[in-house]
C-alpha cells in the first residue's frame, strides 16, 4: 500500500495530482461536449475547472513553503507545484469559454498598448536611412486609420456586442493584420541593417497588438466566420513569423496581463498553433 503511505507523506504532491487530475478529466469531458450545465456565463466543468486551476495556483505559491523545503529537502516539489499550475492553467484554457462582453473588454483594453506602438511607428521613419525612411512610410501609410478603426469598432462591440457589429469587427481586423504583415515584408527588404533592425522592431509590436485582437475576435467567432476570416488574409502568419521576434511579443503579453514570462511564453505559442489550424 504504498500510494497510501505516499499520500501521507506528500500531502501536498498528492493535493496537486489530484487538481491536475481534475483540470485534465475537465478538459477531456469538455472536448466531447459534456457540460454538465450551466454555470453563470460559462459551464460546471469549466468552472470547476478553474477552480482547480486556482487552488493548485494557491498551493504552488503556499506561503508555508519554504518551511516545508526546509524540513522535507524539497526544492524541486515547489519547481513541479509551478510547473503543474502552468499546465493547469493551459488546460483550462482550451475549456473556459469566454463571453462577448469580456472579450470586447480584452480587445478594447489593448486600445493604450496600440495606440503607443502606432505613435513609434510614426516616428521610426526619422531613425532609418534617408533612402529607406520613405519606404517604410509607405508601407506603414494605413496604420493610423485602420487602428482608429479597429478601437472604434472595438468599443462599439463592447457596447452592442451583436452579430452585425462582430462582422464588422472580424473584418477590420483581418484587414488591418494584413497590412501590418504586409508592411513586415517589406520591411525585411531593407538594406541598411540599422535601419531594418528599427523597421521591424516597430511593426512587430504594431503586430503583436493585431494578432492578439485577432485571436480575441475568433474566440467570439463561429467555425464558419473563422474560416472566412482565414480567406480573406492572403499573407499567411508562416510568410511572416521568420521575421517576428518572439521575445519582444512575450514580454508584451506579459507585461499587458501582468503574468509570468512562462505563461506568455506559452499563449503565443498556443494562440500561433490556433491561428495555423484556421488558416491565418
Amino acid at each position: 500500500m504504498n500510494f497510501i503511505s505516499n499520500i501521507w507523506n506528500q500531502p501536498r504532491t498528492s493535493v496537486a495530482g489530484l487538481l491536475i487530475a481534475v483540470v485534465t478529466i475537465g478538459g477531456v469531458l469538455s472536448q466531447q461536449g459534456i457540460s454538465l450545465g450551466k454555470a453563470g456565463t460559462g459551464t460546471v466543468i469549466s468552472l470547476v475547472a478553474a477552480i482547480a486551476t486556482a487552488l493548485l495556483g494557491l498551493l504552488a505559491r503556499d506561503p508555508d513553503g519554504a518551511a516545508v523545503r526546509q524540513v522535507s529537502g524539497s526544492a524541486s516539489q515547489q519547481a513541479r507545484l509551478g510547473a503543474w499550475m502552468l499546465i493547469a492553467l493551459l488546460l483550462s484554457s482550451t475549456m473556459t469559454g469566454c463571453s462577448a462582453v469580456s472579450v470586447a473588454q480584452d480587445i478594447v483594453n489593448w486600445t493604450p498598448s496600440l495606440e503607443s506602438a502606432i505613435a513609434t511607428v510614426d516616428s521610426t521613419a526619422a531613425l532609418l536611412a534617408p533612402a529607406d525612411a520613405p519606404v517604410f512610410a509607405a508601407a506603414t501609410l494605413g496604420f493610423d486609420a485602420a487602428a482608429n478603426m479597429l478601437v472604434t469598432q472595438s468599443k462599439a462591440y463592447l457596447a452592442n456586442p451583436s452579430a452585425g457589429v462582430l462582422a464588422q469587427l472580424q473584418a477590420q481586423v483581418v484587414t488591418f493584420q494584413q497590412q501590418v504583415n504586409s508592411s513586415l515584408l517589406v520591411a525585411t527588404k531593407i538594406v541598411d541593417a540599422a535601419s531594418q533592425k528599427h523597421a521591424l522592431s516597430a511593426i512587430e509590436a504594431v503586430a503583436t497588438i493585431v494578432n492578439a485582437m485577432l485571436a480575441l475576435v475568433e474566440q467570439v467567432s463561429s467555425k464558419a466566420a473563422v474560416a472566412h476570416m482565414a480567406q480573406a488574409a492572403q499573407i499567411k502568419m508562416a510568410a511572416v513569423e521568420p521575421y517576428l521576434d518572439r521575445n519582444q511579443s512575450v514580454a508584451m503579453i506579459a507585461a499587458h496581463y501582468d503574468e509570468p514570462v512562462e505563461v506568455a511564453r506559452a499563449q503565443v505559442v498556443l494562440a500561433e498553433q490556433d491561428a495555423a489550424r484556421a488558416g491565418f
